[in-house]
Formats: structure tokens, sequence, C-alpha cells
């Protein structure tokens, strides 16, 4: 068999494993029922933690559900099954609720969390993929993932039925971040590091203040502006009038009054009505001002224009923004 056929072939057996899942996560939205309703409900009130367990691949879902929930206001941890029977079930308390993940609903080393949760009353919801398995029999809340074939010819492989359990979790937690009308500020409390909590970032937390900021009065000589804006090393300088906004020197201005330059004022000088952010507004949206601009720094200021601190899209850069 040649390189081509084979590479002909696999690219058939991709193409067929996706879109079997792609048809199982299909079945799986149509089938959602008032099962899913309940499950979150419960999960929307419970005053504890929510509990995630599963074994072997469903525990690698379980796992993720769980960090999902932790960062999108839902707390809850992991729990092993094997651990939890050599002590990690004092990890569950009344008031906690269980999410528990198998698809043939009769994994072993679930049987002593759940007898667990039946003996101290902890609220269950049963994620399986067999009607009448012992899981979804012994759970409070009962949610039945559809017969979808897995995506290998043999069907033993957990492919398709590990899609559609995380699929449901990601449901889950979207729809109880929906409830509790959890916000882009919020997520960011949660997940302050990488690229996610970056993009994040507002302006306040970025920019700078106080006495870094190169603030000059209108009626400033232009030889003390130079040497403001040559000090603090944005290459700007902001005029303020009560601690006002009224306008800004850039590298471009200098250059257009170039004659007699030293003679002037800074108003005389200035570009008026300058371009500025709010510091509540995302660096992000900062980030985009300067870039559609052309300019490297923009003043912070709020709704009546008072200057609370200047942006340079350096710190955007270093913050990992963009």
């Amino acid at each position: 068999m040649s390189d081509k056929v084979k590479t002909k072939d696999t690219l058939k057996i991709g193409q067929r494993v996706i879109l079997r899942e792609a048809g199982a996560l299909q079945m799986l939205g149509d089938n959602l029922n008032g099962g899913f309703s309940e499950a979150v409900d419960l999960l929307l009130n419970t005053k504890g933690r929510v509990i995630v367990c599963g074994m072997g691949k469903s525990g690698h879902i379980a796992r993720k559900i769980a960090a999902t929930f932790a960062s999108t206001g839902t707390p809850a941890h992991f729990v092993h099954p094997a651990e939890a029977s050599h002590g990690d079930l004092g990890m569950m308390a009344q008031g906690d609720v269980a999410l528990m993940l198998s698809n043939s609903g009769e994994t072993p080393e679930l049987a002593d969390v759940i007898a667990y949760t039946r003996r101290f009353q902890i609220p269950m919801i049963g994620v399986a993929g067999r009607a009448g398995s012992t899981l979804l029999v012994q759970a409070d809340v009962a949610i039945l993932l559809p017969e979808a074939p897995e995506a290998c010819d043999t069907g033993i492989v957990p492919t398709t039925s590990t899609t559609m359990t995380l699929a449901l979790g990601d449901a889950m937690a979207i729809a109880l971040m929906e409830q509790r009308q959890f916000t882009p500020e919020n997520f960011r409390d949660f997940h302050p590091g990488g690229k996610l909590g970056a993009r994040l970032s507002k302006v306040a937390d970025l920019m700078h203040k106080g006495d870094d900021l190169p603030l000059i009065a209108p009626d400033t000589p232009m030889s003390e502006a130079l040497l403001v804006i040559s000090q603090k090393g944005f290459g700007v300088a902001g005029i303020v009038r009560d601690n006002r906004l009224v306008g800004v020197i850039t590298d471009g201005d200098l250059r257009r009054h170039m004659d007699g330059l030293l003679d002037k004022r800074a108003s005389e000088v200035m570009t008026e009505n300058p371009s500025t952010v709010s510091p509540t507004s995302l660096a992000e949206e900062a980030l985009a001002t300067m870039n559609a601009r052309k300019i490297t720094t923009l003043f912070v200021s709020d709704h009546d224009n008072c200057v609370s601190g200047i942006l340079h899209i350096h710190d955007c850069l270093r913050a990992g923004v963009g």
C-alpha cells in the first residue's frame, strides 16, 4: 500500500470519528430533558461544594468539569473514587452535591461513594449511558446519555461517551454562569493568570499613576515641557487644567511646531481633545484603540475627564494582552 493511499485512509478515519462524535452531541442536545434543569437547579441552590467523581476516562472528564465549575463561580472539586474508600470520603459533607459520572453506571469503585451519599443524605446527580443502572437508580437526579456508538468500530474505546459527558458538564457550567449572571470580571477573579486572565485585565491594573504622570499646565514654557517629556519617558505630555485633560503634546506636535518651539507655551503646541480611556475599560480595548489610531500611549480619565493615569502600549504587551 502506498503512502498516498495510507494518508487518504487515515483522513477518512479522522473524518468518520469526528462526524460520529458530532452526531452524538446532536443526539445529546435533542434528548436533554427536565433532568438537566433539575440538575442545574440542584447545583445552583447548594450551600456547599459540588463533588465530581468518576473512574478511568470518566475520571479525567470529571476533573475537567470540576475545574470548569470552580473557575466559573460554582465551588467544586474532584474526588477520586478509589481514594475515597481510603479516607477521601471525608472531603464530602452534608450541604454538598455529588455529580457522579459512569458510562456503564455500574463502576465498582463508585459503590462506596454512592453508599456514602445515601447514608448522609447528600444529593446526587448521576450521569450514565445505561437506563436502569445502579447509578441512575440511586441518583436523586438521573441524566441518561443517548445510545450513540463509540467512535471506534470495535465499540470498546471510551470516545463518543466521554465527549458527550464533557459537553454535558460544559452545558451545566454555562447554565450556572448565566443563572448567576457571572461576568468576565468575575471570571478574571478566579483566573488572573495566563492568556485568559491577560485578556480580562483592566486599564487600572496596568496604568501608571501619581508622580509617574507627565502632566503640565497650559501656560508651561515649552523648554520645561520638553524636560517633563524626557524625564517621564512616555514620549508625551498631558496638558491639564484643574486636573482635567485639555490637550496632549506628542512627537508629531513637536515636529509641526519646530520653528520657534522654545518661545511657545504648551497650549500653543498641544493637540486638543485627545483620545482617552476609562480605568474600568479592558486593556484589550485600549490596545485596540492605540493600534487603530497608530499611537503608543493613552491617558486614562474618568467621565469628568479627570486624569488618573497613563497607559503605554508596552504595558499591554508585557502583560500578555494582544
